[in-house]
C-alpha cells in the first residue's frame, strides 16, 4: 500500500531539515555522583560477579570462558569472575571507532563525543493517526526504513523499526535485513538469535556493502543488541549470536534490562550495581572471543510503577541512572549506548516530555549512541510514524543545541549595535543577514501563528502536522539502488537461504 499525500498536503506542510551530518557532544559530561561513589559502584559490581556471578546459558560461551580462565560452578552454568580478569579482559575493547554505512558519507564514529542516533527497534506493533495500532508488518517496517533513510537526525538502524510479524520466522531476518540493505545506505542491523541469523545478517550486510570478507573484517558494518536476562542471566542464542559478531570483529552492544524494584535492587545506586555487572561481563565475554574487537556498554535502567508493575521511562531515575552510566563507560573507556524512551500509549504531550526527559539524560551523559530515537512509545511495545517526526524534531533542536556558540569580535555584535542604535530591530542589520540562512534553528513542525489566524485555520496539533509530513517523506524518498552486481548477489544469497529453509528453530 502506498502511502502518498494529495497536493493540499504538501501546500500545508512546513518541513525543514537541517543537513545531514553527525554530531559531536562539546560539552563536560554531568556527574550524578562523586568520583568515590562511582567507585564504589564499581567495587560493588566487581562483588556481584566474584561471589554471585553470571548465568551463562550457553556451552559454548562457558567452555570460551574456561578457557579463558573465568571460575565455572559445578552445574556448568554459573560463572564467576575475579574482578583482575574482568578489568584485564575490558581493557582491549577500543574507545573508539568507525561504523561503516554503504559509502563513505554514511559512516559514522563510535565513542569519544560523537553522537549517533537511530530509529525505535524491535517494536511488535505499530501506529499512525489513521489506521490506529495494528501488528507490525513488512510493509510498515519497510516504510519506516525508508524514513530513517530521509531524515538527517538518523544515523544508523537499531534493530526492526517494527517487528515484520506477517513473514515466517525462519525467513524473516532474512527478508528484513536484505530490504534494509537496499532501502538504507546507513549502518545496519541485525539480531543475535543464534548463529545462524547473525551470520546471515552479517554476510546480508557484507553483500550490501559490496566488500570482501577480509575488508568486513577490517570495517565494522552491523551492530547488535544482546541483553541480559536481569537478573544474572545471559540467553543462549543471544550469546552465539554475540560469538559470530565478535569473531567477524564487529560490534555488539552490551544492555542489561534492569528495572528498579522488579528485575534489580530498587534504588538507583543498587539498580546500576546490577547493571554495571550484568554490562562488565558481556563485555569481557566480548574480549574472551576476540581480543581488540569493538563492543559498546549498553545502558538500560529505569524503575517501575510499584502498584502496576509497568515499566516507567523518561523519568528522573532513568535520567539519572543514564548520566551515572555515562560516568561508568567513561571509566572503563568504552563507547555508550543509552535510549530515547517513554511510557506514553500515544505520540501525546507525555511521550513529548518523557522523552525529553530521556534525551537530555542522554546529553548531559555524552551518550554515543541513542537506540530507539525516533518513534518508540508504549514503553517499545509500538512504532508510531508521528513519534518519529515528533522525535525528529526534538533530535533537531538537540543537534542545533549541540554546534558551538563562538564568542569573538564578530560575534560579539557591537557593530550591529552600533548600526541599530536605540529604539530599532535588527531584522535588517548586516549581521542579522550574513548569518540568517546558517545560524537559525530550521524547524520542522513549526506553525506559529497568531491567535486569530490560528484559531480561523483551526487548531491542528504537532502531531496531526506530524502525520502529514511523514506521509510527505514516504512521498517524496527515493531508493538509494544498489549497483546491479551487488543486487544479483544479493538476491541469490536471499534465494539460496530460503530455498535450503532459512534458520532452523532456536
Amino acid at each position: 500500500m502506498r502511502r502518498g499525500r494529495s497536493k493540499s498536503v504538501r501546500e500545508v506542510t512546513n518541513f525543514q531539515q537541517a543537513p545531514y551530518g553527525q554530531k559531536k557532544n562539546p560539552f563536560q559530561p554531568m556527574s550524578i555522583f562523586s568520583e568515590d561513589e562511582i567507585e564504589a559502584i564499581h567495587q560493588a559490581s566487581l562483588k556481584v560477579l566474584c561471589d554471585t556471578g553470571m548465568d551463562i546459558q550457553s556451552p559454548r560461551a562457558v567452555e570460551i570462558l574456561k578457557r579463558e580462565g573465568a571460575m565455572i560452578g559445578s552445574d556448568g552454568r554459573r560463572v564467576r569472575f575475579d574482578p583482575d580478569f574482568v578489568m584485564e579482559k575490558i581493557s582491549t575493547t577500543p574507545s573508539e571507532f568507525t561504523l561503516h554505512g554503504r559509502h563513505k558519507g554514511r559512516h559514522v564514529h563510535v565513542g569519544g563525543q560523537s553522537v549517533i542516533n537511530t530509529l525505535v527497534s524491535s517494536a511488535p506493533n505499530v501506529s499512525d493517526l489513521d489506521r490506529g495500532r495494528i501488528l507490525g508488518n513488512f510493509e510498515d517496517y519497510s516504510n519506516l526504513i525508508k524514513l530513517g533513510e530521509i531524515l538527517n537526525t538518523v544515523h544508523a538502524l537499531g534493530g526492526y523499526p517494527v517487528e515484520p510479524c506477517d513473514l515466517d520466522v525462519s525467513e524473516r531476518h532474512l527478508h528484513a535485513v536484505s530490504a534494509a540493505a537496499r532501502l538504507s545506505t546507513k549502518p545496519l542491523f541485525g539480531y543475535a538469535i543464534g548463529s545462524e541469523r547473525m551470520l546471515d545478517a552479517i554476510e546480508i550486510v557484507r553483500i550490501g556493502r559490496g566488500i570482501d570478507r577480509e575488508t568486513l573484517l577490517k570495517e565494522p558494518s552491523i551492530t547488535t543488541v544482546v541483553n541480559a536476562n536481569s537478573p544474572l542471566v545471559y540467553d543462549k542464542a543471544l550469546l552465539e549470536g554475540a560469538i559470530e559478531m565478535a569473531e567477524h570483529n564487529q560490534p555488539v552492544i552490551y544492555t542489561p534490562f534492569t528495572l528498579a524494584g522488579a528485575m534489580a535492587p530498587i534504588t538507583v545506586a543498587g539498580a546500576l550495581v546490577q547493571q554495571n555487572a550484568e554490562s562488565l561481563a558481556g563485555l569481557a565475554f566480548h574480549q574472551c572471543v576476540n581480543p581488540g574487537a569493538p563492543a559498546i556498554y549498553g545502558s538500560f535502567t529505569s524503575n517501575v510503577d510499584m502498584k502496576s508493575g509497568s515499566p516507567a521511562f523518561g523519568t528522573p531515575e532513568y535520567t539519572k541512572a543514564t548520566i551515572a552510566s555515562g560516568q561508568l563507560a567513561r571509566k572503563y573507556k568504552i563507547p555508550l549506548r543509552a535510549s530515547n524512551a517513554n511510557a506514553s500509549n500515544a505520540p501525546d504531550e507525555q511521550s513529548v516530555y518523557e522523552s525529553q526527559m530521556s534525551l537530555w539524560a542522554c546529553m548531559l551523559g555524552q551518550v554515543n549512541f541513542i537506540l530507539h530515537g525516533h518513534g518508540w512509545i508504549e514503553g517499545g511495545l509500538c512504532a508510531s510514524y508521528e513519534k518519529v517526526i515528533l522525535d525528529a524534531e526534538m533530535n533537531q533542536m538537540m543537534e542545533a543545541f549541540l554546534m558551538p556558540s563562538l564568542v569573538n569580535n564578530d560575534t560579539l555584535g557591537v557593530e550591529a549595535i552600533a548600526e541599530v542604535g536605540p529604539a530599532s530591530h535588527f531584522f535588517a542589520a548586516q549581521q542579522t543577514l550574513d548569518r540568517y540562512e546558517t545560524e537559525h534553528y530550521n524547524p520542522m513542525l513549526s506553525d506559529w501563528r497568531n491567535f486569530e489566524s490560528w484559531r480561523d485555520a483551526g487548531s491542528e496539533t504537532a502531531s496531526q502536522r506530524a502525520n502529514k509530513i511523514w506521509k510527505q517523506l514516504l512521498d517524496d524518498y527515493k531508493e538509494p539502488k544498489l549497483a546491479p552486481e551487488v543486487e544479483e548477489e544479493l538476491s541469490g544469497f536471499v534465494d539460496r537461504r530460503v530455498s535450503e529453509g532459512g534458520a532452523a528453530p532456536l
